[in-house]
Parts: C-alpha cells; sequence; structure tokens
C-alpha cells in the first residue's frame, strides 16, 4: 500500500453534449455539466469524483460553479496532508465548516473512496462490504417529446432489450393535457414495459389529488414526488389514496429527512441519489433508515457522467437495501464517451466495473475536449 496522504486536489467543470434534449419540470438541457474533483495521494494515486445537478441549480440549490467555489476554497484546506482512508473523519470536518452543498461534498467522498480503493488495489464496493450482485435494473428516462414519438423510442428500446422500464416526467405542460399523454403511453406500452411519472414536485395539494388517481387509471406503476418536498402531509395523504407506489425524491435528501417519511408513511419508495445526499457514507445512513422502516429505495440519477454513475452502481451492488432497481441511465444520455471502456448496459441492466477503485479509467483527450475554457 502506497503512502495515502493527500498532496493535491484539483477541479475541472466539463460541459458534455447529450444525445437529445433532456426535460424536466422547469428547464431542459442539451449538454450536462460535470464538476470532476481529483484528489492525488502522496504513493502517487489519483481518485475522482463527480459533482452533479439534474439541470443545474433550480433543483437543489446547487451548480457546478458553486461546487468548484466551494470544494477549492473551503473543502480542500480540510484535505490536504490528511489520508484518503480517513473518510470518516474527514467528513464530519468538512460538515463544519460547510453546511449543505451536498453535491460538493459527494464528489469529495466519492473521489477518496477511488482513491484510497486504488491504493488498496481494490474496487470500491470492497470498502462497502463487498458486491452481493454484478448488476441492477436500470430504467430509462423518455424525453418530452409527442407521445407518438415517445412510444416508438420506447418500443425500440424493448425491442433491442436494453430497457424494459421507462420514466416520464411532468409538471412542464397543463396538468390535463401531460395527464393525457402519459395515460396514451402507458396504455401503448401496456404489457410490454412498465411506466412510472416524476412531477418534480411541482403540483399542488388539490392538482395531485385530481390527477395522480386518473394516471393510476391509465397504467402507471408508481407516482415520484407530485407535490412539494416539505410538504410531507400531502405526500402521506397521496400514498394512502393510491394502490401503487408513492416514491419520494425532494423529500428526502438527508437522514433525518428518510425518519420523517418514515414515521409519516409519506411513501413506499425512497428515490436514493449518492449526490443528493452528500456521497456514498451519507447514503448509506439513509439506506439503513429506510429498511428499517421497511421501505424501498431506488437508486436515482442526477443524470451522473461516468464517475459519478460508476459510484453509484458499486453502491448499489453493496447494498441490499437498493431493493427497487435503479435509473442509472445517465453515461446512455452523453452523445461523447469520456472513459477508455463504457460502463456496459444490457438486457435492462447496467452491469457493475472491474477493476480497482470505481473501475473505470477517464479518457483524458476526451476529458481535454469538453473541459469548460
Amino acid at each position: 500500500m502506497t503512502d495515502l496522504s493527500i498532496v493535491s486536489v484539483e477541479t475541472t467543470i466539463l460541459d458534455v453534449p447529450l444525445v437529445r434534449p433532456h426535460k424536466f419540470a422547469t428547464t431542459s438541457m442539451t449538454a450536462q455539466p460535470l464538476l470532476l474533483v481529483a484528489v492525488t495521494t502522496a504513493g502517487g494515486v489519483t481518485g475522482y469524483g463527480e459533482g452533479v445537478v439534474p439541470g443545474g441549480p433550480w433543483w437543489g440549490g446547487e451548480s457546478v460553479e458553486t461546487m468548484q467555489a466551494i470544494v477549492e476554497r473551503y473543502i480542500v484546506p480540510v484535505l490536504l496532508g490528511r489520508g484518503v482512508d480517513e473518510i470518516t473523519g474527514i467528513m464530519p470536518d468538512i460538515e463544519r465548516v460547510v453546511a449543505n452543498a451536498r453535491f460538493a461534498k459527494a464528489a469529495v467522498d466519492v473521489a477518496l473512496h477511488d482513491a484510497w480503493a486504488r491504493s488498496l488495489g481494490v474496487p470500491v464496493h470492497t470498502l462497502l462490504g463487498g458486491a452481493f450482485r454484478k448488476s441492477v435494473d436500470v430504467t430509462w428516462a423518455l424525453g418530452a417529446a409527442p407521445a407518438e414519438e415517445i412510444i416508438e423510442e420506447a418500443l425500440d428500446l424493448v425491442e433491442s432489450k436494453r430497457h424494459f422500464s421507462f420514466k416520464l416526467k411532468m409538471g412542464a405542460l397543463d396538468p390535463a393535457v401531460d395527464t393525457a399523454r402519459v395515460v396514451r403511453i402507458a396504455q401503448a406500452l401496456q404489457g410490454k414495459a412498465g411506466v412510472r411519472i416524476d412531477v418534480n414536485a411541482r403540483w399542488d395539494r388539490l392538482t395531485a389529488l385530481k390527477y395522480v388517481p386518473r394516471l393510476v387509471d391509465g397504467g402507471v406503476e408508481l407516482i415520484e414526488q407530485p407535490t412539494p418536498g416539505e410538504q410531507l402531509e400531502v405526500l402521506a395523504e397521496l400514498n394512502r389514496l393510491v394502490p401503487v407506489p408513492v416514491m419520494a425524491d425532494e423529500s428526502v435528501q438527508t437522514p433525518h429527512d428518510a425518519l420523517e417519511v418514515a414515521r409519516r408513511g409519506a411513501a413506499d419508495v425512497i428515490a436514493l441519489k449518492t449526490t443528493k445526499c452528500g456521497g456514498l457514507q451519507k447514503s448509506r445512513e439513509v439506506v439503513a433508515i429506510a429498511k428499517a422502516a421497511g421501505i424501498a429505495c431506488h437508486g436515482a440519477t442526477s443524470i451522473e457522467g461516468p464517475i459519478g454513475t460508476a459510484a453509484s452502481v458499486h453502491f448499489a451492488c453493496a447494498e441490499p437495501g437498493i431493493d427497487f432497481g435503479t435509473e442509472l441511465f445517465g453515461p446512455l444520455l452523453f452523445s461523447e464517451e469520456l472513459l477508455q471502456e463504457p460502463i456496459r448496459y444490457a438486457d435492462g441492466q447496467v452491469f457493475l466495473p472491474e477493476g480497482p477503485g470505481l473501475g473505470v479509467e477517464l479518457n483524458m483527450d476526451a476529458v481535454k475536449t469538453w473541459t469548460r475554457n
């Protein structure tokens, strides 16, 4: 094992184009900004983490620009001279100087895990207790195109056996129009693939009470965060109302949030993003609370690039509490490959990368191409 002392931390912002526009409830994007965080040890080992948010600061208040500033100005001084194997001590020390900023902290947490595992010559999942599976189910997010185009895309993906479950974003259109569109898609895919929806917390209580039952009657199999994240009593009301699972995303960003959802019976499933939770360590705490409460966990995405996706796949393959599949499709949405060897997707699954650390190697020429000037 080499010297584990941290001697440098570098950050790089990339803007990677997508294969098609990806639409959320309030915004859309044609390229995904990524913040790469590189932690290098005195032994010459470099580990990478990735700071990424879904479409910008509208979701959680962070952006790659704020993450870069926080990491460089406030977190780097906490890291230098420490060992990459001191994660359980480092992360609380970071909490003392930086409140919230969980996406930035997640990038650092993953970089530390990657560097530590590479120094030991083991995969990251070994540091998490070891992998008990080699792949996990992955749901694909369909775009905001007209219903017929979406149906065609979904059927092509089913035919090619790449995906068997799909998620549709809602909340940007008139609720009646949006609901009719989704029901049309769900009915066309009935018996062929599952359809889920995500409103990104954009409906009020009365709108959700009116349209969520219509979505369920139309064949939607899961309802994700229809109402504002802080309104747990409304989410609980909807959860009691409909016979399909309700999933909490914006409502759960910390272990305490997970505890409140459990206490109120507000959701059947928690969307577990290693990014929004602040990294792999905090994600384990959220999953532990969910398991104790009998709540399922879904390996959700912030549209991570290959580094963030690899970290989440390691987590999902080492954590039995991720028991409601995943949507770790991020790299498939990118039109440019950032790795020397892509993460493998097939038969509705994403596969655990093999090798030390995260098991992936960046193509530094591609990184240079898409680095923001």
